[in-house]
């Protein structure tokens, strides 16, 4: 995404970013989307998961999922949060399904990338499952 697409989300008062560091450098990001009509206050996106390649294999990711996880608990008319996955990331698909996401749907040619096109996965979560956390992954927090 261009840089005038994250600055546009940094200063929305319906998304919040949060980033994990390692040694000043940006490991990470992710955001939750919050909706602004009514009838849909009660759901958030999950959106923009993406760390470095040089920070990959370490636990970020879910590191940043727990955080935005925390950080919906901080909102107490969200009922759940939902989230797309490219089709064929598995890394990615395990990590939500780790953390209590479950698949709801598929939708086929979901986005275009030049000449190809890829399905995406639609998943969800209840805000309110406290019995159900990311499992343990070695966490670059605990070394």
């Amino acid at each position: 995404m261009p840089l005038s697409w994250w600055e546009g989300r940094l200063t929305s008062k319906l998304d919040v970013l949060l980033g994990a560091f390692e040694a000043g450098k940006l490991a990470g990001i992710v955001g939750l989307a919050f909706e602004a009509r009514e009838k849909a206050r009660h759901k958030a996106t999950l959106f923009g998961m993406y760390v470095s390649a040089d920070f990959r294999q370490h636990g970020w990711g879910h590191e940043l999922v727990q955080a935005a996880l925390a950080e919906a608990q901080n909102h107490p008319a969200l009922k759940l949060i939902q989230l797309t996955v490219t089709a064929g990331n598995e890394a990615a698909f395990k990590l939500y399904q780790r953390c209590g996401f479950i698949q709801f749907g598929l939708e086929p040619l979901a986005v275009r990338v030049g000449e190809d096109y890829f399905d995406k996965i639609h998943m969800w979560r209840q805000i309110s499952m406290p019995e159900i956390k990311c499992e343990e992954v070695d966490s670059p927090l605990s070394r």
